[in-house]
């Protein structure tokens, strides 16, 4: 079983993960991994001594190519793994961020990304099922709470 829950503070040593949502010309981006046929978010582990921020631009421009674009950091958040034993979970916690694209290029060869992909709205074949769209809807409510538009994208 798994759960995602959303953190005001998490110590930044916790942080393993970045996650962005992103968007490019009004359509949100995601990616394919080469040994996969679903989507998911650009987003990756945090590397030894990297600050998450970092590691959220890395793994942008890893996965997708984009080379012009703005983070907005949204929540810390955990993802609890109890496989049957809630005694004993695994959670693994990572930040996520909004990203508004302007300027993509080609994806860097040589990583585990086949290919990108523009949606008018998110997939329904996610990677991560039980993670993604729990996600998405955070950032859903965090868009309309701020007036953005793309809040009517779900």
């Amino acid at each position: 079983m798994i759960s995602v829950e959303f953190h005001n503070t998490v110590d930044d040593s916790l942080l393993k993960f970045a996650v962005i949502l992103s968007r490019y010309q009004g359509k949100w981006l995601f990616c394919q991994h080469r040994d996969r046929d679903t989507y998911e978010c650009p987003g990756g582990r945090r590397e030894a001594g990297e600050k998450i921020e970092h590691t959220a631009r890395r793994e942008l421009y890893e996965e997708t190519g984009a080379v012009g674009f703005t983070l907005t950091p949204l929540s810390a958040y955990s993802v609890r793994e109890t496989a049957g034993d809630p005694d004993t979970p695994g959670i693994s916690y990572g930040m996520l961020y909004y990203g508004h694209i302007t300027e993509l290029g080609p994806i860097p060869e040589g990583y585990e990304i086949a290919r990108t992909a523009l949606f008018k709205k998110p997939p329904a074949n996610w990677t991560y099922p039980d993670i993604q769209p729990v996600l998405l809807g955070y950032l859903k409510a965090w868009l309309r709470e701020s007036g953005d538009s793309g809040a009517n994208d779900f």
